[in-house]
């Protein structure tokens, strides 16, 4: 009687895994847009650090993004956020220390709080929009006004449209 040897089942994962099978995970369209958007928003930050906003967070300028100029509720920038009404309230507080934003009362409602950016905050916003121009011009630089202006028409196209 001659005795079979079997080899045992592979594994999807653990030490045998192998690491060929994780390139999806590095290089699918979601991860390299996260962290074009990091490495994007870090050079942001730098040139606001430059330009005197050593302030400024990543967090900070999410939070601006879904501020009107003429101001907004609080409960609104959290829903563009898609953050919780408690997470942005801590962020407008930030905000409100580093004295870019107040809240005032809404006169729709007298239990809703209108966020708006105050002088120094307009200030910040100039500032902001200075630091993503040059941000924009080094991009277009690394990898071509072409491609640049292909990306951005492309992800206008492709994401929700903006409130």
């Amino acid at each position: 009687m001659t005795s079979k040897k079997s080899s045992p089942p592979k594994k999807s994962g653990g030490p045998e895994y192998s690491k060929a099978d994780d390139r999806w995970r590095h290089g699918n369209i979601g991860r390299l847009l996260n962290n074009a958007v990091r490495h994007f928003e870090d050079r942001v930050i730098e040139l606001l650090a430059d330009a005197g906003h050593t302030e400024t967070t990543a967090n900070h300028i999410n939070a601006t993004r879904h501020l009107d100029r003429e101001g907004t509720r609080l409960t609104d920038m959290a829903q563009r956020a898609a953050v919780t009404k408690q997470s942005m309230s801590e962020l407008v507080e930030q905000l409100e220390a580093l004295k870019l934003v107040a809240r005032k009362v809404d006169p729709l409602d007298g239990r809703a709080r209108i966020v708006y950016f105050t002088t120094d905050g307009f200030a910040w916003l100039d500032a902001f929009r200075d630091a993503v121009k040059q941000a924009e011009k080094e991009m277009a630089k690394n990898i071509g006004a072409d491609s640049l202006r292909g990306v951005k028409a492309a992800l206008k196209w492709y994401g929700p449209p903006e409130e």
